[in-house]
């Protein structure tokens, strides 16, 4: 099939490649002598890439029929009388293939790794929806993959661990320091330093050394350049704000890409307060001062004396003590402006969403629709807003469940109770010993080979 025409306005690249480098007194490219070359080799190759139809062709193509882009723009019925009004649109970043926005940047760098001849995929990841969309777009290009993940995520995204070994990628768990995100991100750049001759790290956000900041929003930037479009279809002009939950803060680049020079279009991210800023939090906009952290300058969580404070949020995609170098710029400038949320706030706007909308959203999400009722008592009652649903939230539910509702627990005890007094008396019924735990189904011992048992 042959390609449509392009013109000067198609080309994606937005600005000229001296334009990759800092933003404002943030940015930069702090990495080991031994990784310098191929952070340069991004610096030189990526702006080519992007301005090259046949690439960006590709990548446009594999998002429209294997991601699913694009990603309607859903009108909340319910949830505007719940948070004091406003018509608030949903951007359904949840309903791509894998579940969450992600997947917009693994299949750029994949892609762009395939282009510079690299034969392997590291990548690192907290929340496990960049794992897994890095897992996903590995087993598309056939491509091995190895993934690093905090231990603390390892355990409670169990699920996601699972979904990305059976799309081939190995899983290392951290254990270091927090076991968490940045650990993760720690034990992949050392990984980058032993194998950076045929390793391409596919960071997951717009943070790290130059150009990766750059090079993710554009990757996620078709976000905001649809929900720009969708919105200017539906209601004939600009939203009043612009919402998303921010941790390293891809998703919220995504969609802000798009509206930044837009002035009439406010920004907001959400940041997590946790557990309260004088308690355990990720809250790096409100608590944080600038240092070099990740191969970045950037607002980081750090001591008085520069020493790396933990992060911590309910959500494991959150609790990440720094922020992307041009969020830490947008801050500065005064061009967005970013909100707290704590634990417990997002927890019940996980509920609310679901209640109001029939959406389940990822916990990282429900912090930007918890900030809703703060936006909305800025703006008004009339305010129209855009809210990224960066992700679903099939992989939260153990966490949710614990939370919110301990009965569904209780519930599930109970069950497992019984089952194992079915099985006893199936057991004592028919004489057999297993010598492995064996699975009851209507009836039936199942056991370990999938055979029925006697």
């Amino acid at each position: 099939m042959t390609a449509a025409p392009h013109s000067e306005d198609d080309n994606p690249l937005r600005g000229p490649p001296e334009l990759l480098g800092e933003f404002g007194e943030f940015g930069g490219r702090y990495v080991a002598e031994t990784l310098m070359p191929a952070v340069e080799e991004l610096a030189r190759e990526w702006p080519k890439a992007w301005a090259d139809y046949a690439f960006v062709d590709e990548y446009r193509a594999i998002l429209r029929d294997y991601v699913g882009r694009p990603t309607p723009l859903t009108e909340a019925r319910r949830l505007p009388a719940a948070i004091g009004g406003g018509r608030i649109f949903l951007k359904r970043e949840d309903l791509n293939h894998t579940g969450a926005h992600k997947i917009n940047n693994c299949i750029g760098q994949v892609l762009l790794a395939r282009r510079l001849g690299k034969t392997r995929i590291i990548a690192e990841t907290g929340a496990g929806q960049h794992g897994v969309a890095t897992a996903t777009a590995c087993a598309y290009f056939g491509m091995p993959c190895t993934v690093y993940m905090g231990a603390e995520d390892v355990s409670r995204q169990a699920l996601n661990v699972v979904r990305m070994r059976l799309l081939g990628a190995e899983v290392r768990p951290v254990t270091s320091g927090s076991a968490t995100l940045k650990d993760a991100i720690n034990a992949a750049l050392r990984d980058w330093v032993a194998s950076v001759a045929d390793t391409h790290y596919v960071i997951g956000s717009v943070m790290g050394p130059d150009p990766y900041p750059l090079m993710v929003r554009e990757l996620q930037r078709v976000i905001g350049d649809e929900a720009r479009a969708q919105i200017l279809d539906r209601i004939g002009r600009l939203p009043d704000a612009a919402v998303a939950c921010v941790g390293g803060g891809s998703n919220a680049m995504g969609l802000f890409a798009a509206f930044v020079p837009d002035k009439e279009v406010r920004l907001f991210g959400v940041e997590a307060t946790g557990e309260g800023l004088q308690g355990r939090h990720a809250a790096t906009m409100a608590k944080g001062r600038i240092g070099v952290f990740h191969g970045m300058r950037s607002l980081v969580l750090q001591t008085d004396d520069g020493q790396l404070l933990e992060a911590h949020s309910i959500s494991a995609g959150l609790d990440y003590p720094g922020i992307g170098p041009e969020h830490a710029h947008l801050h500065a400038t005064g061009r967005a402006r970013y909100l707290g949320i704590s634990d417990r706030e997002a927890l019940a706007a996980t509920e609310l969403l679901a209640r109001t909308e029939g959406i389940i959203p990822a916990l990282e999400t429900a912090h930007a629709i918890a900030a809703l009722p703060q936006v909305i008592a800025e703006l008004g009652p009339e305010a129209v807003v855009i809210v990224n649903v960066s992700g679903r939230g099939d992989k939260d539910m153990h966490t949710v469940m614990t939370h919110l509702d301990p009965a569904t627990l209780a519930l599930i005890a109970e069950a497992e109770r019984e089952r194992k007094a079915a099985r006893a008396a199936h057991h004592g019924a028919t004489g057999s010993h297993p010598g492995e735990e064996a699975l009851i189904v209507d009836g039936h011992e199942l056991r370990a080979d999938g055979k029925e048992g006697a």
